[in-house]
């Protein structure tokens, strides 16, 4: 599992490649830690290149999305192949997240 973070366009941008699963979940939310810090920009999280996220996944994406709605900005899913929709939908996180 690789994590980049990036600001691009005025957001930060955490681009997401691999499988992040269980084992990969520590690693992961450690490298996306600085997004719970954005004071200014909202949050886009890069799935394009992402194969598979597993429950601990999710919970780094809703830590991340409540540190950042507590300071007004937004947090935007993209590039969600159909598998990653598939988990998303099937866990409800598909109705909690905006996507691009």
């Amino acid at each position: 599992m690789k994590t980049t973070i990036q600001e691009k366009d005025g957001n930060m941008v955490a681009i997401l490649e691999g499988s992040l699963d269980t084992a990969a979940a520590p690693e992961t939310e450690k490298a996306m830690s600085p997004l719970n810090d954005v004071e200014d920009k909202d949050v886009i999280i890069d799935c394009t290149n992402l194969e598979y996220v597993s429950s601990a996944g999710l919970r780094i994406f809703l830590g991340i999305l409540q540190k950042v709605e507590e300071k007004g900005r937004h947090v935007y899913l993209t590039g969600i192949n159909d598998k990653v929709r598939g988990i998303l939908t099937i866990t409800g996180f598909i109705n909690i997240f905006e996507f691009k």
